[in-house]
């Protein structure tokens, strides 16, 4: 199976996408947590086009929800990372997909229909973003940078602390950003159009793709005192190019 192939696929649910009659058919999961009809449709297609490729692989996806999988190795999908976003026409999400081989991540594929950027990485080639090699930024410290947020809108008794948080690093870095999907922060992580991205409460669709895409690109993931992530796991997730990480940890 070769990476091209799965991107082409994924590439496809531009169409799906685009239809903002579907973006309109929501379904409320829980506090500002919603999916549409999008996220449906492109987890369907996805999941039956991925198992014509290779019927061996089993498949995860967010509408699914998390659930013990058979066999070691599966498929990873957030149809749309992002949903209120696109429920609200405000052009940021992300189809995010990444393939699970015994414990870790070996193919991630973050697309974004709306400005046709693909990133992709397999374990020990590199990332690229439209078939080019990116790198993390070379940004040696907060000052240099600014710093991507997630809110974990869905925990909102979070916001305190999560709040603190971002005054800490606002002061000491150039600016803050906040585009709603952290599948594209992780991206943007590793093509370093930013230093570091942070969010305490993410699932394991949301950062799977992005968790390779960093490392390919040079830079460094963890949780947010430093351990290991385990891509199935839910949790919190700090991204950086590596030369800032200890430094951004230190306020989180």
């Amino acid at each position: 199976m070769k990476i091209e192939d799965v991107m082409e696929l994924v590439k496809q649910t531009k169409t799906f996408v685009q239809n903002r009659d579907m973006a309109g058919h929501i379904k409320v999961k829980g506090l500002a947590d919603f999916v549409t009809q999008v996220d449906t449709n492109i987890q369907n297609f996805l999941s039956e086009k991925l198992h014509e490729l290779n019927p061996d692989i089993q498949f995860l996806g967010e509408e699914e929800g998390l659930h013990a999988m058979q066999g070691d190795t599966f498929w990873i999908l957030d149809p749309i990372d992002g949903t209120t976003n696109l429920i609200h026409d405000y052009q940021h999400s992300t189809v995010s997909l990444g393939l699970y081989e015994k414990g870790e991540i070996v193919m991630g594929i973050i697309y974004d229909p709306f400005r046709e950027e693909i990133f992709h990485a397999e374990k020990g080639k590199g990332s690229f973003r439209n078939g080019e090699p990116i790198h993390v930024a070379p940004d040696k410290g907060l000052s240099d940078t600014i710093v991507a947020i997630g809110t974990a809108p869905y925990q909102k008794e979070l916001a305190p602390e999560n709040f603190r948080r971002f005054e800490r690093i606002f002061t000491k870095c150039q600016d803050i950003r906040r585009t709603g999907s952290a599948a594209m922060d992780l991206a943007y992580v590793a093509c370093g159009r930013i230093g570091g991205f942070f969010e305490a409460r993410l699932q394991p669709w949301d950062f799977a793709a992005g968790l390779l895409l960093v490392a390919e690109a040079g830079g460094k993931v963890t949780r947010f005192d430093g351990s290991p992530v385990n891509p199935v796991e839910p949790g919190e997730i700090l991204a950086t190019n590596g030369k800032l990480h200890e430094e951004l940890k230190a306020f989180l």
